[in-house]
């Protein structure tokens, strides 16, 4: 019998270990989905929303017991970890307050006697989801899909085998129909036969950017849809005349929720070189006032990493940065003797070659770099192979939004973090994916948008 260990990263203590489906077990519930699937799309639109309805009313009244799980399994803070269930729920309630609306025949004048869009299921989707938040990542995929009418497979990162059964757990608890939503414990090679098999109809992948190529490959393969949500290192671009305070405020809290171990995670600070001191001076002051520490304790702001290998990444990452010239203000180190702790870090005289600025760094780590004007802040900040978000902090709204324009990015902000927000279309461009999630434009994605002509 094949097992996966679900580890504390604060601890480096097992939390239990679970058996791992074998390849044909986890097609066999891939084929329950499909047959499942028949039924779903065929129930009314009212019928999906009163369970996606009661699915909100169990994430809430079940919101410690499944946060409790994402801080024993990858480190996040428990008071995030709520703040996330209750997140999910909220999704929960949008979609169930817009569907109707979103789902609705779209009429469109043409010489013919009708036509019509109209918004269909297409079947089965995979969800292939990571460790960093491991409620929402799912639930932004999930939810949208299953109120057009398609059921899911979820196959999670096998860091979190403990939450993938919590979130089957509450789908059966809101009484959805047997099989409409399964999770999969597999070993990873499992994976590329879901794809394949004639029981999944599309895909959809958050995670790195070399696996989510890997994934597309794939799903090409059977002529399969796919989206993909991948990395990035988001620009927080700060000219002269911003609120200072105000940006060095929200450049910490844009950096560090998941303990940095986020893809929408403000990355790169690129600051005018006028207000660069007053500004690196505030964010070493936010960053000291931080608390590293046990993630169950509602004092802690920063809890592990996921696991060892992200603390080595970020060493080398900072290492580099160091042996380049650049000075490390705060941090820079492990904390403490045990479990995945690395130090909330600030690193000044930052240059574009260094591996901090090139690379996506998953991790508590802000890197400060400084530009004469405007036009080499939106030149480095386009100066990379992402696109997922970006930021833009200053006084002058007009000026902000035509700079924020010429960011390229599927999300763009002014005064405001580029993290992802359930009423909006969130995704990237470039190597930071394919595809949109949440608001109805990540609806239609797993949709067959049918166009019905009466002549």
């Amino acid at each position: 019998m094949s097992t996966v260990k679900s580890m504390n990263p604060a601890t480096g203590l097992v939390n239990k270990e679970i058996e791992l489906l074998t390849d044909a077990q986890a097609l066999e519930v891939c084929k329950s989905v499909k047959d499942a699937f028949l039924n779903w799309k065929n129930i009314s639109l009212d019928a999906r929303l009163s369970c996606i309805k009661r699915l909100a009313d169990v994430l809430r009244s079940n919101k410690a017991e499944y946060a409790k799980y994402a801080t024993l399994e990858m480190g996040r803070v428990l008071k995030d970890a709520e703040i996330e269930i209750e997140r999910c729920a909220a999704l929960c309630d949008m979609y169930v307050q817009n569907a109707k609306d979103w789902l609705k025949d779209e009429p469109v004048h043409t010489e013919y006697r009708k036509s019509v869009i109209s918004i269909d299921p297409i079947g089965v989707v995979l969800a292939l989801m990571p460790w960093n938040f491991p409620y929402s990542q799912v639930f932004r995929c999930a939810i949208p899909s299953m109120v057009v009418g398609n059921t899911v497979v979820l196959r999670h990162s096998s860091n979190v085998p403990m939450c993938a059964l919590a979130i089957e757990d509450a789908f059966r608890k809101a009484g959805f129909p047997e099989n409409t939503f399964r999770a999969v414990i597999t070993e990873r090679k499992a994976v590329t036969k879901m794809i394949k098999s004639k029981y999944i109809d599309g895909v959809s992948f958050t995670g790195s950017t070399d696996a989510g190529r890997n994934i597309a490959k794939v799903a090409a393969s059977s002529i399969k849809k796919c989206v993909l949500e991948l990395g990035g290192s988001n620009p927080f671009i700060v000219l002269k005349d911003a609120d200072i305070a105000l940006a060095a405020e929200q450049a910490v809290a844009t950096r560090m929720p998941s303990c940095g171990q986020s893809c929408s995670a403000s990355k790169r600070f690129i600051v005018m070189n006028d207000v660069a001191d007053e500004f690196e001076r505030l964010v070493i002051e936010h960053v000291k006032a931080l608390k590293v520490g046990n993630p169950e304790e509602s004092s802690t702001n920063i809890g592990p990493l996921a696991n060892m290998q992200q603390a080595t990444t970020i060493e080398y990452q900072v290492k580099d940065a160091i042996e380049r010239g650049a000075k490390i203000e705060i941090g820079g180190k492990r904390h403490g003797t045990t479990g995945c702790y690395y130090e909330p870090t600030v690193i000044t005289g930052v240059k574009k070659n260094m591996k901090v600025m090139k690379e996506e760094v998953f991790g508590p780590v802000i890197p400060i770099i400084r530009v004469r004007n405007e036009e080499s802040a939106i030149k480095l900040a386009n100066d990379t192979e992402f696109g997922l978000g970006g930021s833009v902090w200053t006084s002058d709204l007009a000026r902000g939004e035509d700079l924020a324009r010429r960011i390229v990015a599927g999300v763009v902000c002014v005064n405001r973090g580029a993290s992802s927000d359930n009423r909006l279309p969130f995704g990237g461009v470039k190597k930071s994916g394919i595809g949109r999630e949440f608001s109805r434009y990540g609806m239609l994605e797993f949709a067959n948008i049918r166009t019905v002509v009466i002549a």
